[in-house]
């Protein structure tokens, strides 16, 4: 003998608790969908940001430092260009003061008296020096590195005058050997 149904039918408008509730299987496909979207999303804003350059805005590598008159015998810091210019009988010619280790400005310091050193085989009487104060190193007057941790010298640049105005050019993309020398 069969049991009789006694539980009612519900209407199929009224929402019972299992159905309110969303299985463990729904949730997760939602959020592997919502995980899809959002990467197709992230690679589009990467592909469209790839269209649009990325710009660094730099100094020039070429630019006009003042008339050769402007500079004195000795050396001349140009602050805004991190960059020594010297005058001796030779000529004129620009050192960088930019540290060779990390990028400090070094600086110039007149000794008390002059000395003698060894540069490069030769024997050279310096009366300045160029010295890091960040971590130390220490340049002959040439920029040839002798203490501290700066691994090569100071660079030098070429120097040129201008054909319209007689000014000095600094050229900091071609670098120069020590004895280069603009003859004014």
């Amino acid at each position: 003998m069969k049991t009789p149904n006694l539980s009612v039918p519900k209407p199929p408008h009224v929402e019972t608790q299992e159905t309110r509730i969303p299985s463990r299987r729904s949730f997760l496909g939602k959020l592997g969908l919502g995980a899809l979207v959002a990467g197709f999303l992230g690679q589009g804003y990467a592909l469209l940001r790839a269209l649009i350059p990325n710009v660094l805005y730099e100094p020039p590598a070429r630019f006009k430092v003042g008339s050769p008159d402007q500079f004195p015998a000795g050396m001349t810091f140009l602050d805004d260009r991190r960059i020594f210019i010297g005058r001796e009988p030779g000529g004129l010619y620009a050192i960088s003061a930019t540290c060779t280790h990390l990028g400090c400005t070094v600086k110039m310091v007149n000794l008390s008296q002059p000395r003698k050193v060894q540069i490069r085989g030769k024997s050279v009487e310096i009366a300045r020096e160029f010295h890091c104060p960040c971590h130390g190193s220490k340049y002959y007057a040439d920029g040839t590195n002798y203490a501290g941790p700066a691994p090569k010298p100071l660079a030098w640049y070429r120097l040129e005058t201008a054909a319209e105005d007689g000014q000095l050019i600094v050229d900091l993309s071609q670098p120069v050997e020590r004895d280069f020398r603009l003859k004014v």
